[in-house]
């Protein structure tokens, strides 16, 4: 009874799925969310997966490339980008469940979503939105792509209460707190016209990799800068030339090259992170 049951769920999906192909993917498609909850609703673990559309806004293909937080995805956006060129997508569409049943994204949620945008943009591959699925509803990250970088609206009111003045102080010593980081950032290692976006984006990809003892090649790193490759790559060769990155043949396969950051800088990043999170 129990693998009937399995067999008539998948069956249903496939047709479901099959459904998709011949429409245009909406993101306000009630098919769409009757299959996205159907399919991963229930999950008991969170799932990223990815709707790769053409520029019709058709379905290329519907791919799961992530499970566990989203609070990653800001940091690896290369897998989805990588796979979205492989397949030629003009948009993608972010879909995660989350399995507490809260439908309201997090704000690690928004974040993930900001930085897809805005990577997106530079790559002329569009996000079309980011979709929230519980076991019987979904909610949806708005993209404007009206503007030339995904954005995001916030409002804040007035301080009159002595709650909202509180809460506006918070706001601006957060505020002041971001500008002082970014500040000691750029005098970190003495290359202040290189160390900001999208060079701070290449490094502190490498600097991952190399803190959990893994190799970064040079075009995945330049993915994660966010612009487009030929001034990545342009990017890449001048953090080399200030002796901040080092570039060596993959002993491996030599079409590739491997990207370490020079110990002194690697040091002074462990030193810069350990005092807190950006």
């Amino acid at each position: 009874m129990i693998e009937l049951l399995l067999c008539t769920r998948r069956a249903m999906l496939a047709s479901m799925r099959g459904k998709l192909h011949s429409r245009r993917i909406d993101p306000d498609d009630a098919k769409l969310r009757d299959y996205l909850i159907a399919s991963m609703g229930s999950l008991a673990d969170e799932h990223l997966r990815i709707l790769f559309l053409d520029g019709s806004r058709h379905l290329i293909a519907d791919e799961c490339l992530q499970s566990g937080s989203l609070a990653h995805l800001a940091l690896y956006p290369r897998v989805i980008f990588r796979r979205a060129l492989e397949l030629n997508a003009a948009a993608i569409l972010l879909v995660h469940n989350h399995p507490s049943g809260n439908p309201h994204p997090s704000d690690e949620d928004i974040e993930a979503t900001r930085r897809l945008a805005d990577i997106g943009h530079a790559l002329d591959i569009r996000l079309s939105g980011h979709i929230v699925v519980t076991a019987n509803q979904t909610s949806r990250i708005i993209v404007d792509n009206a503007v030339p970088r995904g954005t995001f609206s916030f409002t804040l009111k007035s301080p009159d209460t002595p709650a909202d003045r509180h809460a506006q102080a918070l706001v601006v010593a957060n505020a002041r707190l971001a500008q002082r980081r970014r500040f000691l950032r750029r005098q970190l290692i003495g290359a202040e016209y290189l160390f900001v976006e999208p060079a701070w984006d290449m490094l502190l990809d490498l600097f991952i990799h190399q803190c959990e003892g893994r190799v970064l090649h040079l075009y995945p790193m330049c993915v994660a800068s966010g612009i487009p490759m030929s001034s990545a790559l342009r990017l890449a060769q001048k953090l080399c030339e200030a002796g901040i990155l080092r570039r060596q043949p993959d002993t491996f396969d030599g079409r590739r090259s491997i990207m370490t950051i020079e110990p002194e800088i690697m040091h002074r990043l462990s030193a810069y992170f350990a005092e807190g999170a950006e």
